[in-house]
């Protein structure tokens, strides 16, 4: 399983790609592996307000459906487009072609809540 070092993670799955006040989000790979195959993915639009911790998607999978949450607060510039047609890129590719949405975020110290690779692979540890 792949943590990649410059990501940040929540205890929800979602990682967490940090370029000044623009966050990129997605799945870990430890979430998607657990779903199995995606089938359908719910994402907001772009305008949309996020709160931390609050639902903001939804991803179906074979086995369950499970929301997705915001890891911090702000505003939805963006949403991968190719998601809702080829929803199986969370399976093959859950750090670069698997992203959800980019935020703009509103509080830059809620990422302070986010774990590093390491403290994710130690929680999914615990968990297990």
């Amino acid at each position: 399983m792949e943590f990649p070092e410059e990501y940040r993670y929540t205890e929800e799955h979602e990682w967490v790609l940090v370029e000044d006040q623009l966050v990129t989000v997605g799945i870990s790979d430890f979430a998607q592996d657990a779903l199995g195959d995606v089938v359908f993915v719910e994402l907001p639009e772009v305008g949309t307000l996020l709160e931390a911790g609050k639902p903001f998607g939804v991803v179906e999978s074979v086995k369950a459906v499970s929301d997705v949450y915001a890891p911090v607060s702000g505003e939805v510039i963006e949403v991968n487009e190719e998601l809702p047609d080829a929803p199986e890129t969370i399976n093959t590719s859950p750090y670069e072609d698997g992203w959800m949405i980019k935020i703009k975020i509103s509080d830059a110290a809620e990422l302070d809540d986010l774990m590093d690779a390491d403290a994710y692979q130690a929680f999914i540890e615990e968990e297990a």
